[in-house]
């Protein structure tokens, strides 16, 4: 189980602070909702714990390694062998299949195609769209973007996956899905998610919430 720890991390966008000085310990086996008004800070906070941004100041630790002071090319390895997101929009390229879409980090991480293939095979049917594999993304309906987006997060099998507004674009019927989906994979795999959410149906599936306003945040 990795340890992810963030210390004294600090943010601002010109003259606009953003985190101010945010200090936090997550275990990547736990589910953790982090919520908080429009503004509060979320989404920059999940960006930087998951190296899609760097703090103006402060550490982000994975054990004991400190990524904030990796190049980007040895960063860039990192984020595919041990993170995995999700997005509110899904993401998928739309000139690729289901399944393609998911083969994609496997086969930048330098997996074999036939065990890319076959890990996406497998996760598709896992989360129960093995039917829509080679359909592109034109072709599906929300939940099922968001379940291929959910699979390709998962190829690699990261330590943790970041997900940011997952069910904002859903439907209450397919938010309701979601939040199982979640807890699911969290029981068969011990897989880890750090998500951020205004759904509070969301954040109470995690077993840890972090609050979070004006750039500050404090645990419960």
């Amino acid at each position: 189980m990795t340890t992810i720890r963030l210390e004294d991390i600090h943010k601002s966008y010109g003259r606009l602070e953003v985190l101010r000085g945010i200090s936090l310990e997550i275990r990547s086996g736990q589910i953790t909702s982090i919520v908080g008004p429009s503004g509060a800070g979320k989404t920059t906070l999940l960006q930087i714990m998951g190296t899609l941004d760097n703090p103006d100041s402060g550490r982000v630790l994975y054990d004991d390694l400190d990524v904030t002071i990796l190049s980007d090319k040895r960063l860039s390895a990192f984020r595919n062998r041990h993170i995995g997101f999700v997005f509110q929009f899904h993401q998928l390229l739309p000139e690729f299949t289901a399944l393609e879409n998911v083969m994609l980090p496997a086969l930048i991480g330098g997996s074999r195609r036939a065990e890319a293939e076959t890990r996406a095979a497998m996760l598709l049917d896992s989360l129960g769209v093995s039917e829509r594999a080679h359909h592109k993304p034109a072709a599906l309906s929300g939940g099922e973007k968001q379940r291929v987006a959910v699979a390709r997060a998962l190829v690699n099998n990261p330590d943790i996956v970041f997900a940011d507004e997952p069910t904002g674009s859903l439907d209450s019927r397919n938010r309701d899905e979601m939040q199982q989906l979640f807890l699911d994979l969290r029981q068969r795999f011990g897989q880890g998610f750090v998500i951020v959410t205004h759904d509070p149906e969301l954040a109470s599936a995690g077993e840890r919430i972090i609050h979070m306003r004006d750039g500050l945040a404090d645990n419960t």
